[in-house]
């Protein structure tokens, strides 16, 4: 997508926000070509008008990116996640990394308190559902035998688990604290990863 006129827009956007004229000079298109162009981005939720700048005759919209769009283009998340899990194991025991992966899930936990209160054990579990749904995982609820088992395919932190394994421990915490009750992590660290966490 990012090799498309659609693309060339996105990225002009990521660096301030545009006017149709704007675009169009900057891409030589004509401002009708920009407009069903900026259509097509605003239905599908990656661009938004931003406020307007003074016109010949009228004011003109410009338009930014929503908080969506930033997903589309390319990050070196991994590489620079690798790095650092390499220089933290260095200096840290085996227990305290655990500890440390146990620490971050709780944290992240922390920051969705709020849409914990006075839910159930069952519509907790929809909530840690979607929370690793919006951090890149792609997860779904299986039951086998009267157990519970979360089963995903799409890792948020498949950069890392294939060379340090306890970095599941952050999502199984995560989910702990979330749905209030234990939860073991039972994922395959292979290539490709797939992530199991059974939930008590």
């Amino acid at each position: 997508m990012l090799d498309s006129t659609r693309g060339q827009i996105l990225a002009l956007l990521r660096v301030e926000s545009c006017t149709v004229n704007e675009l169009a000079a900057a891409l030589k298109l004509t401002d009708n070509a920009v407009r069903a162009h900026l259509i097509s981005l605003e239905r599908d939720g990656l661009i938004q008008r931003e406020g307007s700048r003074p016109g010949l005759r009228r004011p003109h919209a410009s338009y930014g990116l929503t908080a969506d769009a930033e997903q589309i283009f390319p990050k070196a998340y991994g590489l620079l996640l690798n790095h650092l899990m390499a220089s933290i194991s260095k200096r840290l025991s085996s227990r305290e990394l655990r500890a440390s992966m146990r620490e971050v899930g709780r944290s992240l936990a922390k920051e969705h308190g709020d849409q914990l209160t006075k839910k159930s054990r069952n519509e907790r579990l929809l909530v840690a559902l979607d929370l690793l749904k919006r951090l890149g995982g792609s997860v779904v609820l299986h039951q086998i035998d009267g157990k519970k088992f979360i089963r995903g395919k799409s890792c948020p932190l498949v950069a890392i688990t294939a060379y340090y394994p306890d970095a599941c421990l952050i999502v199984e915490t995560l989910l702990t604290e979330i749905i209030g009750v234990p939860v073991k992590e039972h994922c395959e660290h292979g290539q490709p990863p797939s992530c199991c966490f059974e939930v008590s």
